[in-house]
């Protein structure tokens, strides 16, 4: 099982100053981004659709070995009835994802800070998420950032579906740390101004532990969980640092990628 670890996006002024080469032209840093970190969440897809082009274009700048998440459309997600978003994602994936290939990694479903948790209704979005789309399989993670989502009938709709719910850590969103399909997805939202590296090394390594944990089928024992863990299995882990400091995020997620190992 493998561990990939990235940032939000490439293109970010600031990294002009702490991450890229001096002079790198702007049509060279994912290039040079995919060379230092082991996977991109790609945020623009949330806002809108993007070329098939432009997918095909990604891929051929990245290393054969890296991985793209995507964030899913914000027109499937920010809707009163859940369970009418399937043309939404219908349209998203016809849009070109596919142009990734091999490097299409999971997709981030992420959900308004007001949508409460409604078993049914969630229930129905879950349902238009397809297993498979022209024969490759497609792995699903929402984001939910209620607190009416933290209880064990949601955990439980999650597994049944096998959907990862997105551990969102150090941040004010309510934290679902339960692993509830075959791979875990993070988004860690905690790096700082004043800490060289974004992140201390005690919380470096303390994240740098919970991925090795999950990655070999464990669950930390310093994240609580909202239902009862099932099972021991290893699994991929998708870990992103988000938000936060930002100009520091890219030299956390190179630190992260050493100790990791």
């Amino acid at each position: 099982m493998s561990i990939r670890i990235g940032v939000g996006g490439w293109v970010y002024e600031p990294w002009r100053r702490n991450f890229y080469p001096p002079r790198l032209g702007q049509s060279r840093e994912l290039g040079f981004a995919s060379s230092k970190l082991t996977s991109i969440e790609i945020n623009g897809t949330f806002y809108g659709s993007q070329k098939p082009a432009s997918f095909a274009r990604w891929h051929d700048e990245t290393p054969d070995d890296f991985v793209f998440a995507l964030k899913g459309p914000r027109y499937a997600t920010n809707r009163q009835v859940l369970a009418e978003a399937a043309p939404s994602v219908e349209r998203f994936f016809a849009s070109g994802v596919l142009e990734l290939k091999d490097k299409l990694g999971p997709i981030d479903w992420q959900f308004p800070t007001t949508k409460q948790f409604d078993a049914a209704d969630f229930e129905g979005f879950l349902k238009c998420l397809p297993k498979t789309v022209e024969g490759r399989a497609i792995r699903h993670a929402v984001e939910v950032r209620h607190e009416s989502f933290r209880v064990p009938e949601f955990v439980a709709l999650a597994r049944a579906h096998g959907v990862a719910v997105v551990v969102t850590g150090d941040s004010t969103y309510p934290q679902i740390a339960d692993v509830t399909a075959p791979f875990v997805y993070a988004r860690i939202m905690g790096t700082t101004e004043a800490e060289p590296l974004g992140y201390s090394d005690a919380a470096l390594d303390r994240w740098a532990k919970r991925a090795r944990t999950w990655a070999a089928g464990g669950v930390p024992d310093d994240l609580e969980l909202v239902a009862a863990h099932k099972g021991k299995k290893p699994r991929d882990v998708f870990l992103y640092v988000i938000s936060g400091h930002k100009a520091k995020n890219p030299a956390a997620a190179m630190r992260l990628i050493e100790i990791v190992g």
